[in-house]
């Protein structure tokens, strides 16, 4: 797989979210004493954090493999597409409700699965970013 202007924006989107993803989290703490209180940087973050996710997802519906195990090209991970969209729009339903800790276990969850645990999977040796990082960038075989 080569890097297109797609890929390009996929990738730089994921790592966008990956990295922004732990601000918004941790802007958010709660009301309790000794705990930061900081709802601007939080819908700031949260809002940049949803976009990047969304263009993540947009932008992943049109990159396909046909190397992978794939149906018509659509590859496992794949499967995150979905689960991104409705985890964003259970996340909002749920903050629309007042439901706020509903809120705060859905996004710690797509941030841990679709960011963390996903973007782990992208490095493996036969992923295009993971071709890079060990072979291009580290200089192993």
């Amino acid at each position: 797989m080569q890097l297109t202007p797609l890929i390009a924006i996929h990738m730089t989107a994921a790592i966008a979210a990956l990295a922004l993803g732990p601000v918004a989290l941790w802007a958010r703490r709660g009301h309790r004493a000794g705990q930061a209180h900081r709802p601007r940087l939080h819908r700031a973050a949260g809002y940049a954090w949803v976009t990047l996710m969304l263009v993540t997802a947009i932008t992943a519906i049109f990159i396909r493999d046909f190397k992978l195990p794939n149906i018509a090209g659509y590859t496992p991970v794949h499967l995150l597409v979905p689960l991104v969209f409705g985890s964003l729009f259970f996340s909002f339903r749920a903050l629309l409700r007042g439901n706020v800790d509903a809120h705060r276990k859905v996004m710690v969850w797509l941030y841990v699965s679709a960011c963390l645990v996903a973007g782990a999977f992208t490095l493996l040796p036969s992923r295009y970013l993971g071709g890079l990082f060990w072979h291009q960038w580290l200089g192993l075989a």
